[in-house]
């Protein structure tokens, strides 16, 4: 008998920085319909749904598993807004919270929410081509495309780190980030739901 055949990975990837594309390798797509309750205005959002555009998609390279190792995955985050509030991802903590993860801005203008979750303590950090953001251990993480054009960017992450999205459904993010005046701004997420709540009784 033979000796068992190890998996042949890549070492070496070729990437698209304008596309997000990885030669060879498929994305994880993701629709309004896909995340319609991440955003607090949800009759922009149901009127939208007709149409179920493409918000964002993260190819993730897992090749290497276990102590040392790392992933890493390019996603690319498209313009657009629900209502007032612009296109982001559902957002996550990592299953295993001691791991942090560094996002590399590629191409575009985008922000990053980062929110401890044992303070609750909340804040934006910008996320654009050339800046880099750290995500500490602990704390849920969530890209925003505050831009005109596509957000490329990069995650790199301990192989170990693994992804909780449950967590974060079930409360959201307390801030979010939405078009005042044409730019955008951070708001507590109550107070925007009191002005939608106003909007509609007018």
């Amino acid at each position: 008998m033979g000796m068992p055949i190890a998996p042949v990975f890549e070492d070496t990837l070729e990437f698209d920085p304008v596309t997000a594309v990885i030669k060879g390798r498929l994305p994880i797509t993701r629709y309004l319909a896909d995340v319609q309750a991440i955003f607090a205005d949800q009759n922009a959002c149901q009127q939208m749904l007709a149409e179920n555009p493409l918000l964002y998609s993260v190819t993730q390279i897992e090749d290497h598993d276990g102590a040392g190792q790392i992933h890493y995955g390019l996603g690319i985050l498209m313009p657009g807004k629900v209502g007032r509030e612009y296109f982001m991802t559902k957002g996550h903590l990592h299953a295993w919270r001691p791991a942090a993860e560094v996002y590399i801005g590629v191409r575009g203008r985008g922000m990053m929410l980062l929110e401890d979750e044992h303070t609750g303590a909340c804040r934006a950090a910008p996320l654009e081509a050339n800046r880099i953001v750290y995500v500490p251990g602990r704390t849920a993480h969530r890209t925003i495309n505050v831009g005109d054009e596509p957000l490329v960017y990069w995650g790199i992450l301990s192989s170990e780190a693994g992804h909780d999205y449950g967590t974060v459904a079930e409360r959201n993010f307390r801030l979010v980030v939405v078009a005042k005046a044409g730019k955008p701004m951070v708001m507590e997420r109550s107070d925007y739901l009191q002005e939608l709540k106003h909007e509609m009784e007018r």
